[in-house]
């Protein structure tokens, strides 16, 4: 397990199932996370105070941003730190995609990543981490090595080689 933390702040609880399957794929790298709630539009005190207690917290982090309709949030987070932020919003089938835009039209000088998959998430704040962190990137290397054997093998049944023993 990795001694490194992953925050994910969510605008609403309406966010929580997202952000949970981005938990549980954190979880699946062995590392931290926490479930937090806290708005940059209606909450931003409270907002503030939960950034500084992670602030003074001594362990890599990368924050997960978890914010559907309008993406202030991953902005917020990332004019307050210098740790990496990834905004990861919810589709919200209202506005038919187009509210992924406010995640990717930020102000100069802040520099969210956005990733839309919550899998994918999870995965890319691994890789952030793993730069310090060598145990770190040899799971994300087996997941790979997996995910490279299941499509190589999902090839091979398709080509009528289902017990065929491909190595990539």
């Amino acid at each position: 397990m990795s001694d490194a933390l992953v925050p994910i702040i969510m605008g609403s609880k309406s966010d929580q199932q997202h952000a949970q399957q981005i938990a549980v794929a954190l979880a699946g790298l062995g590392l931290e996370s926490e479930l937090r709630i806290a708005s940059a539009f209606t909450s931003p005190g409270h907002l503030l105070t939960m950034l500084t207690r992670y602030e003074r917290d001594p362990r890599p982090k990368v924050y997960i941003a978890v914010s559907s309709l309008n993406n202030a949030l991953a902005g917020a987070i990332d004019a307050t730190t210098a740790w990496p932020v990834i905004a990861c919003p919810p589709r919200a089938e209202a506005f038919g995609g187009a509210d992924v835009f406010s995640s990717l039209r930020l102000p100069g000088g802040l520099a969210p990543a956005v990733v839309l998959d919550p899998g994918s998430a999870a995965l890319l704040a691994a890789k952030i981490l793993g730069v310090a962190d060598a145990e770190l990137r040899e799971r994300v290397r087996e997941g790979q090595r997996a995910r490279t054997e299941r499509l190589v093998a999902e090839d091979a049944e398709l080509q009528g080689e289902p017990n065929a023993n491909h190595n990539p």
